[in-house]
């Protein structure tokens, strides 16, 4: 959005004309629909539509979902800090995906946790010892504090990991730590068997593996249900079919966009525990240490677990934001800017993204379907008249038909719907299939291992992946 009229220059005007702006090798960002058209909405539509007390305001109720464990939400935030990061985009010019630089690996490589590695990244292992090079520090080994044996390794209070976001709040920071914690105990496990080097890449090979069957067989069957999961695997990817991995703006900037619908403002982060709120006083503000007992996650309070707990669930994923949301704390001049969800309509805008009517066209969803969803758009918003945002559209789209089961059947609210589905499973399995180093890409006969602690027990779920300690 010009601040001066008339001051910015006129880039990307060939786009909208062009629908030849394909991915091509090299580029870390591309399109899934190369030929859909650009969508342009009225800035102040999204404005008004994102803005306080607005359509996307959930007034500060609460809509829980019957089934997604709320860890889910963060562990999505958890995977995306793996697969994308864009420094470079701006609101305030068009953004052309092939000219957009991901300063994360495209696959789900958990470069995030290991950096570039020991050898250029030593100050993030152990230095000496029988692990030297081998094992992730973390906070036992590295701080003083009250509570580091259960933080992050930091200096000078700031978190020593391969992707800083990933301290942004105490869940998705104690979910890191969970991930370094099941490395260093595989390493203790492998010892025998392996040494220096060699075992830190054995180590590192069956964290990842586990991570990534998690990601497929746990979270994307919550998220986007099993029934489009099992069918993508059974079936083959339809929309996403590169030669060479890329980061696509539908879902980058879009589709997986949909936790910011689902997260709580409250989580409980221990048995019988209060919920704190997550930037309050007990969970901390982010990037800071943990400072309470309190804001130390018990897993199995965030996950679904063979423990049976009740585990808290996450917000319902539709067409609301939490109001807190829609105010956010920050230094910035606009209404625009302070409301997360404005910012993502507004970025999806200046993305040149189509409408989610042309992309559910495109993905062969029956009419009367998008019609539905269009006119329950328009209901909340008259203005979006020329068609829906694409991110707005599958919120509503999860909102109206919602996630499909194994059994067909589809659930409003628990997840996402047919679109939405199709291009976060479809991206994310594509992204471990098109990798040789990954399970899919290198033993697709690889189950994960049993969890001697818990005899009986597979290793095949976020909660419990994060719990082997």
């Amino acid at each position: 959005m010009a601040r001066s009229h008339g001051m910015n220059a006129l880039h990307g005007l060939e786009a909208y004309c062009s629908r030849d702006h394909a991915h091509a090798a090299g580029d870390r960002f591309g399109r899934l629909f190369p030929e859909a058209a650009p969508l342009f909405t009225n800035p102040m539509t999204l404005e008004r539509l994102g803005a306080p007390g607005g359509a996307m305001d959930d007034g500060g109720t609460t809509r829980r979902t019957h089934s997604v464990a709320v860890g889910q939400v963060f562990f999505g935030q958890f995977v995306d800090h793996d697969i994308t990061l864009d420094t470079t985009s701006s609101f305030e010019r068009v953004n052309t995906p092939e000219h957009i630089q991901n300063m994360r690996t495209p696959t789900l490589d958990l470069d995030c946790v290991y950096g570039t590695g020991p050898e250029a990244m030593p100050f993030m292992y152990h230095t000496s010892g029988d692990y030297a090079g081998v094992k992730l520090l973390t906070g036992a080994e590295t701080a003083d504090h009250a509570f580091a044996a259960d933080d992050l390794a930091r200096v000078m209070g700031r978190a020593v990991i391969g992707d800083p976001r990933n301290d942004e709040n105490r869940v998705v920071s104690q979910i890191q730590l969970g991930i370094i914690r099941f490395h260093n105990r595989l390493c203790e496990d492998l010892s025998g068997l392996y040494e220096g080097h060699a075992l830190y890449e054995e180590a590192r090979r069956l964290t990842t593996w586990h991570y990534q069957w998690c990601v497929v067989h746990d979270f994307l069957e919550s998220i986007c249900g099993a029934g489009v999961v099992r069918r993508v695997l059974a079936e083959g990817r339809k929309i996403y079919c590169p030669k060479v991995p890329y980061m696509p703006v539908e879902f980058s900037v879009a589709a997986y966009r949909f936790g910011h619908s689902m997260v709580p403002m409250k989580v409980q982060m221990q048995k019988g525990a209060k919920h704190f709120e997550l930037f309050g006083d007990v969970m901390g503000k982010g990037f800071s240490a943990v400072g309470d007992a309190r804001a130390v996650a018990d897993m199995y309070e965030l996950f679904h677990t063979h423990a049976g707990r009740k585990v808290q669930t996450a917000e319902k994923l539709d067409g609301k934001l939490a109001s807190d949301l829609l105010k956010l704390p920050m230094d910035v001049v606009g209404l625009s800017e302070a409301s997360l969800a404005t910012r993502n309509l507004v970025r999806g805008q200046s993305f040149l993204l189509p409408s989610g009517e042309t992309v559910a066209g495109l993905c062969a969803r029956p009419e009367d379907e998008i019609e539905r969803i269009s006119d329950a758009a328009r209901a909340d918003e008259p203005g979006l008249t020329g068609g829906t945002p694409l991110w707005y559209y599958l919120l509503k789209e999860a909102e109206i038909v919602g996630r499909e089961a194994a059994d067909g059947r589809f659930e409003p609210g628990e997840g996402l719907g047919p679109v939405g589905a199709q291009i976060v499973a479809e991206v994310v399995i594509g992204l471990i299939e098109l990798d040789p180093r990954s399970w899919l890409g290198a033993n697709r006969n690889w189950r994960p291992m049993e969890n001697g602690d818990h005899a009986g027990v597979m290793l095949d779920t976020v909660g419990h992946i994060l719990s082997y300690k």
